[in-house]
């Protein structure tokens, strides 16, 4: 029998306990054909909180962790010089979890061994010029690429006809970890006594995500401002827009709840406290949605969705929630009022997405994709 093949998989995101999942799927199910080694950061600022790299007891693969410098501003993060010693110990292919544009991704492409398949995961939906270096950076690193992997096809679209881009792609989703995100009944009672809500009221409206106004906020407050229906309404998350949606709910001191602090663990309890997530994402100049994590992580909190037309979102919904016109701002009052006062509709979304969850996005089926391109990349440059 011949020895596995060895994969190292570099992402800034596996700081993250729950974010390593693909990397130790990947470990699980390639045991004896693969042998998995995830670089992770010693340390990051993330979205909602600067993060130390989180042990797991129960991890699979090999972990390296390595110290990142200006994480702050992803663009132009780098490595440490420890990660070019890493990348030299015979590696069968090496995955990277980093846009090839950015200073960590062009890095990468300049320590990699050549010979060794170097595969890029984008997530670029928007088309883009960018301004040197990085219009450097991408033409360099896709160079010394041997593939590329996205999550939609909205990425897809926009990047098959980009110079450098013509070499072998697989559009695999992101995934959902259905042993954390699952309908939970003690949960929802739970989180919505530390709200100080009671379980029994009006339905709540969740939003979770990043406070900035792509993703819709300011739509979204003059949408609950128009609601004749009773509501009350929980946002998770951080950013620029904190302060004005805290302005905003002084109107709805009962009926509103803006939780910052919440650490990704955390998540499907919050997920569990809503009965319906809306992700009114706007098109800008520069970014339309790119996927939408949280869609998939309430379809498996069994939560209906309501989601807007930019970027992926329709692809990952498709008939598992309701679509509605990112700026079609009546249509949005039409469909959370819908949702509002139907129970039975909102039970019957929550099945289809729970069973959508299920079907396309866990993360066996995720890193069986994964592996797959692999072997089929090591297999042809071998």
């Amino acid at each position: 029998m011949s020895n596995p093949r060895k994969l190292l998989s570099i992402g800034h995101s596996y700081v993250v306990r729950l974010n390593r999942r693909l990397v130790n799927e990947m470990a699980r199910l390639g045991k004896g054909e693969w042998e998995v080694t995830a670089v992770a950061p010693t340390f990051m600022y993330g979205d909602l909180r600067p993060m130390q790299l989180e042990s797991d007891p129960n991890e699979i693969c090999q972990i390296e962790a390595v110290p990142v410098y200006n994480s702050q501003r992803i663009h132009i993060m780098s490595y440490d010089w420890g990660l070019k010693e890493i990348m030299q110990q015979g590696w069968d292919l090496v995955h990277c979890w980093q846009e090839p544009y950015t200073l960590a991704g062009g890095q990468l492409a300049w320590w990699m061994p050549k010979g060794t398949p170097l595969v890029y995961r984008t997530a670029q939906s928007h088309p883009k010029r960018y301004p040197p270096p990085f219009n450097w950076i991408e033409q360099y690193a896709m160079s010394r690429s041997g593939g590329w992997i996205c999550s939609g096809k909205t990425v897809a679209e926009n990047l098959k006809s980009r110079q450098g881009y013509s070499l072998p792609m697989r559009l695999i989703p992101l995934g959902v970890d259905v042993k954390y995100f699952y309908p939970a009944p003690d949960a929802k009672l739970q989180t919505r006594h530390s709200l100080d809500w009671e379980e029994q009221g009006s339905p709540i409206i969740g939003y979770l995500g990043r406070l900035t106004p792509e993703k819709g906020l300011d739509l979204l407050m003059r949408v609950l401002d128009s609601l004749q229906t009773p509501w009350r309404a929980l946002f998770v998350g951080t950013g620029s827009m904190e302060s004005s949606l805290r302005n905003w709910a002084k109107r709805y001191p009962d009926q509103v709840r803006i939780c910052t602090q919440v650490k990704h663990d955390q998540v499907p309890q919050y997920l569990n406290a809503m009965d319906i997530l809306v992700a009114p994402s706007q098109t800008m100049s520069n970014w339309r949605e790119q996927f939408g994590r949280m869609l998939i992580e309430a379809f498996a909190c069994g939560v209906p969705v309501i989601g807007s037309d930019s970027g992926e979102i329709p692809y990952v919904i498709q008939d598992a929630g309701v679509v509605v016109g990112e700026k079609d701002e009546p249509g949005w009052v039409a469909a959370i009022s819908d949702l509002l006062n139907s129970p039975s509709r909102r039970q019957e979304l929550a099945n289809r997405g729970l069973e959508r969850s299920h079907t396309f996005y866990t993360w066996p089926s995720v890193a069986k994709q994964h592996l797959q391109f692999f072997t089929e990349l090591a297999d042809s440059s071998s």
